[in-house]
């Protein structure tokens, strides 16, 4: 995969880079010369290292918002003086002058400020072409060190939220995931005006299958019910493991009707089919499932969505379980508990 480069400059700036740089089978380089498409690029597509070309209208401001921008703040910017009255000024002026335009730059949102050579310079000392490309390149690779570093980085932390959030034993999201994404959930279904159901459902008589078989044949049970589970649901359905024998399923633009047959069908291929725990032992189980529908009094956060569907839940318990039951409760006191 190439090296992604974006110039902020003109074709003319991109012809003065050092040749190793001009490779295209090492470098893609994109080059643009105006400011806000060069910003819209940046924003979608974030390069390895953007070169700023000074004499260009907007490098400043572009060094500027690139600072400003934190989830941005990897990006390794490199300033170009290319301004001729500048590149003039510099043989006239003593090094502290040289050292306040560089500290300038940098305080301006540069990570490195680099003077182009004029032609006289060229003119005078040819070498000094070969050592300035070779400042270029230094400060490339620093700036791909510094990109390299942040997306390890940025996979470590994907890995460790993805751990994070998933269960270990049935390897689905776990209850803090759910918490994270319910109340995303909540705002997705009002913004967009589409419904939203929520299922509660846990498996009948659990204690009894750990006190017969023991907890590694409960544990195994529970990983078995959550694999069909997991494929038996629609794709935009989400399920959750909320806690001990206890799942919740989200489902995303689904009517209280369409959650009924959904609810319906996890019970029927939950109880039809019983779970082969190894080869000489085979346990069936049965389900008791709760279903509700977002309100447009509900909050944000879907406490009392929850909660209505769990009241479903200890209704189908009290109504002989295996089966399920759905409908709309009015007492919010669990919202006022959960406030305190």
């Amino acid at each position: 995969m190439n090296i992604s480069i974006l110039v902020f400059g003109s074709d003319k700036f991109v012809a003065q880079l050092p040749d190793q740089i001009l490779d295209t089978n090492a470098f893609n380089i994109e080059v643009i010369d105006n400011f806000h498409q060069a910003i819209s690029k940046i924003e979608i597509s974030p390069p390895d290292v953007i070169f700023i070309q000074s004499s260009l209208d907007g490098s400043i401001e572009m060094c500027s918002w690139l600072k400003n921008q934190n989830q941005l703040s990897w990006l390794y910017c490199i300033l170009f003086e290319d301004r001729s009255y500048q590149l003039a000024a510099k043989s006239e002026q003593d090094l502290c002058w040289e050292w306040e335009m560089t500290a300038t730059a940098l305080r301006q949102g540069a990570d490195a400020y680099i003077w182009q050579l004029t032609d006289e310079i060229i003119a005078k000392n040819p070498v000094s072409v070969a050592a300035h490309h070779q400042i270029i390149l230094s400060q490339l690779n620093v700036g791909l060190r510094k990109a390299q570093k942040y997306r390890e980085l940025m996979r470590t932390n994907d890995l460790l939220s993805a751990i994070a959030l998933a269960d270990s034993l049935t390897e689905i999201s776990n209850r803090r995931a759910m918490e994270w994404d319910l109340p995303r959930q909540v705002k997705k279904a009002r913004s967009q005006n589409t419904p939203l159901s929520l299922i509660i459902l846990d498996i009948d008589y659990f204690k009894k299958v750990n006190d017969t078989y023991g907890h590694l044949v409960g544990d195994r049970l529970l990983q078995l019910l959550a694999f069909r589970l997991r494929h038996n649901l629609r794709c935009k359905d989400t399920p959750f493991r909320y806690g001990g024998e206890e799942f919740v399923v989200v489902l995303s633009n689904t009517s209280s009707e369409e959650a009924m047959i959904v609810a319906e069908r996890l019970n029927r291929i939950v109880a039809d089919q019983p779970f082969a725990i190894d080869q000489g032992l085979t346990i069936p189980i049965t389900i008791s499932l709760g279903v509700a529908t977002l309100q447009a009094n509900d909050d944000d956060k879907g406490y009392s969505l929850l909660h209505r569907a769990d009241q479903c839940l200890l209704n189908a318990k009290n109504l002989g379980r295996n089966q399920v039951v759905s409908g709309e409760y009015t007492d919010f006191s669990y919202l006022k508990a959960v406030s305190l």
